[in-house]
């Protein structure tokens, strides 16, 4: 099965139809993966038993007739829980951790009837922006293998734009979706704060992470979303909103649609093909009827400082639970308790999530936290007034998604402070809880360039509109990875 010429829609008919079942489908999508997975190491394993039964299971009641994920197969990042399947978050200390229930995404897509057929590779507790942090392995750019997936779901993004499955769940903390996808060419969606359930999600900045979703296609995310959306009891931070149908504003017409550009996403550090291929996207909004002015968000310079003292604040409260006692790793020959934590943090953490976790430790202490945690969520609240400010006469926010295309393996880990710089554009939106989301709008040296559609607080359809706009004018979807 070839996932890059059948959308959602496509697959749906052909098991309705009868021309497939799921279970044929889901065997045809694990026999793909295992025949592919080599080339690209998106995957830390397989659920071939549990999507085999949950895909006969979809035979047996039949398919849905009104629900266009249903037999559909997908992927799941590896920092949600799956019952009864490997959960490590890409991280040693979490190797042989099955956990006993489903997270609440994963719960509602089987409901839905969607096979989860693997859990996919991600940077160790979905901290880093290349794909390079996994215990396990490194995960290869889709187009050019040579080159960093992006992060942290870097499984995800690979895994649906090689074709190996038609949608993918991911995470996004600080642009740990549309990060990944604008490398990778494909649409990613990171939903406002609240709109789906964090519950089973495995938490590294609890008020800055959020699911979402990889898809090819426009209308496809939209449609993944429709299942995933909705308050959850378990999750008080969802919100009770009622949820759209967010394919239903899919119409190709944005007229009068007003558009704000930030002046601040197109500065220093942001690569001069890339800012052409964003403005010629731009234009090419303007052209399908949107209004378009420069705008000023004055203090996105102050973002990545900010996220990286409020984000690993609270991942280091959130990691204190891996301790080797209850699950997962424990370090061998301890002869106290307290050395039985030092040691199985000690081996059990990457170099990366030992950094945070050193971070967010210091910026909590009584000496530091007047100085630096309290001027971040300052800081924070000052970015969330500048979107406010533009939203109350905007409807989209357009940027590129990344300074710079997919680079080379190793190539800045001599310097993080550059590989950190490359969440620049994407981290305002996790400070201000808003929908984001990543597509395609050319290329650079053979490589996607992802531009970014920012919308107001649970503004997801208008984000959605100007997207599926772009994507029928320009047709960039039908380009897909011929591989190196």
């Amino acid at each position: 099965m070839d996932f890059l010429q059948n959308d959602l829609t496509t697959l749906h008919e052909k098991l309705l139809n009868k021309e497939v079942s799921a279970v044929e489908l889901t065997e045809a999508t694990l026999a793909g993966i295992k025949t592919s997975d080599q080339k690209f190491e998106a995957y830390i394993n397989l659920m071939e038993e549990q999507a085999l039964q949950d895909a006969a299971a979809v035979d047996a009641a039949g398919v849905d007739a009104n629900n266009v994920l249903s037999g559909i197969p997908y992927a799941i990042k590896d920092n949600i829980l799956t019952k009864d399947v490997e959960t490590t978050a890409a991280s040693h200390i979490l190797e042989g951790f099955k956990p006993v229930f489903d997270a609440t995404v994963v719960d509602n897509l089987r409901h839905a009837g969607a096979i989860g057929v693997g859990k996919t590779n991600l940077d160790e507790f979905a901290m880093g922006s290349t794909g390079e942090t996994s215990y396990y392995k490194t995960t290869k750019n889709a187009w050019d293998q040579s080159k960093v997936p992006g992060g942290s779901s870097s499984g995800s993004a690979v895994t649906v734009a090689a074709g190996q499955v038609p949608f993918a769940l991911g995470s996004d903390t600080g642009g740990s979706i549309r990060q990944p996808a604008a490398f990778n060419g494909i649409v990613g969606m990171k939903p406002s704060y609240g709109r789906v359930s964090r519950w089973g999600v495995i938490a590294f900045a609890s008020s800055l992470d959020q699911v979402g979703q990889f898809t090819r296609t426009v209308k496809d995310n939209a449609a993944v979303l429709n299942a995933l959306a909705g308050h959850d009891p378990q999750d008080q931070t969802t919100s009770q909103r009622a949820v759209p149908d967010f394919t239903s504003s899919l119409n190709g017409d944005i007229k009068g649609l007003r558009i704000a550009v930030p002046k601040e996403y197109f500065g220093a550090g942001v690569n001069a093909e890339v800012k052409t291929i964003i403005h010629q996207a731009i234009a090419q909004l303007e052209a399908l009827g949107a209004k378009v002015d420069e705008v000023s968000l004055p203090h996105t310079k102050y973002g990545v400082a900010a996220y990286y003292i409020l984000g690993s604040a609270e991942a280091s409260s959130n990691l204190q639970r891996f301790d080797g006692i209850r699950y997962g790793f424990r370090a061998e020959n301890a002869k106290s308790l307290e050395e039985l934590y030092v040691q199985t943090r000690t081996q059990g953490f990457g170099d990366e999530v030992k950094q945070r976790i050193m971070l967010g430790t210091y910026s909590l202490s009584a000496g530091a936290y007047e100085t630096f945690f309290k001027k971040a969520a300052q800081v924070r609240t000052l970015m969330n007034r500048d979107f406010e400010n533009v939203f109350a006469n905007y409807d989209l926010i357009v940027a590129p998604a990344t300074p710079n295309v997919a680079y080379g393996f190793g190539q800045n880990e001599d310097d993080p402070e550059i590989t950190y710089m490359n969440d620049v554009l994407t981290i305002p939106v996790n400070m201000a809880g808003l929908p984001g989301l990543s597509i395609n709008a050319g290329f650079s040296k053979g490589l996607p360039v992802g531009m970014q559609l920012i919308g107001n607080r649970f503004a997801e359809e208008t984000v959605y509109r100007a997207a599926y706009a772009f994507e029928q004018a320009t047709r960039l979807f039908e380009q897909v990875p011929g591989g190196k």
